[in-house]
């Protein structure tokens, strides 16, 4: 039985995160799209670079960003970075779940166990769904490019 209930709040500070790493990183803001529900369960919003936290406490499940290997080369270039391995590309994606860790944590508190962000580098190694957790995909646009965060997320 569930005891808290979703709200939009506790969505968008993922959201929230992603957008400012961007604002702060590179001076330029992202635009959130429509969300949407995705029909199934078990799909996945896959790109060129994944970054993962997944969570537990009041609330379980997993939050990814998803981003094109276009939009992370344009951040390193925008920070001056000239090494544009995938290494390199993983590094943002790391930082940007590492955002979002911390915007979790300052939202939820200390009863949220929030794992260390993940790169990932392969559909296969995505966390399991909850069982309840329908996935929600908030797309994100930042210059001309499209990212995708997906909360799966169900109260306890």
């Amino acid at each position: 039985m569930s005891t808290t209930t979703l709200k939009p709040a506790d969505i968008k500070v993922f959201s929230d995160a992603a957008m400012a790493f961007f604002g702060h990183t590179t001076d330029k803001r992202a635009a959130v799209k429509t969300a949407y529900l995705m029909d199934r369960r078990d799909s996945v919003v896959w790109s060129d670079f994944q970054g993962l936290i997944e969570l537990g406490g009041q609330y379980r499940g997993s939050v990814a960003f998803s981003a094109p290997r276009g939009l992370l080369s344009h951040v390193l270039l925008l920070i001056g970075e000239g090494d544009y391995s995938d290494a390199s590309h993983q590094d943002i994606v790391g930082e940007i779940a590492n955002q979002m860790s911390g915007y979790a944590r300052r939202h939820f508190g200390q009863k949220m166990d929030i794992s260390p962000p993940r790169v990932l580098t392969n559909p296969a190694d995505l966390a399991q769904p909850a069982p309840d957790a329908v996935p929600f995909v908030i797309p994100l646009m930042w210059e001309r490019y499209e990212a995708h965060l997906v909360v799966r997320m169900t109260s306890v």
